[in-house]
């Protein structure tokens, strides 16, 4: 994510915190905890989530080109055992020119 760039006064980053111990759980959890087993096939039952969304964020250096944006999420999940992280783009989102980027050896995921 070190590739996005802020500078311009485009693009939203925000985030929501879920504290699902021993409470209701809303959908966008029910969802979570969804992913997590059909990707894993592993029971699993969050007890916290954090959802990060960066929105219509261009790419370093923005004062080249800020209508070329993406739109994604990182989803961290724990169940106070087992951590997990959702890597989410939006379907048509990965609008930067990563030809244009300052490294072109492009990755996505995390390390």
């Amino acid at each position: 994510w070190d590739n996005a760039d802020f500078s311009r006064g485009v693009g939203t980053t925000f985030y929501q915190e879920f504290l699902t111990l021993n409470t209701a759980k809303p959908p966008f959890i029910r969802d979570v905890e969804a992913k997590v087993r059909r990707y894993l096939r592993s029971s699993y039952s969050a007890a916290w989530t954090l959802k990060i969304t960066w929105e219509r964020v261009p790419a370093y250096t923005a004062w080249t080109d800020t209508q070329r944006t993406i739109t994604y999420q990182a989803i961290l999940t724990t169940d106070g055992f087992r951590s997990y992280v959702l890597m989410l783009y939006q379907e048509g989102g990965m609008q930067w020119d990563y030809t244009r980027l300052a490294a072109t050896n492009v990755l996505v995921g995390y390390t």
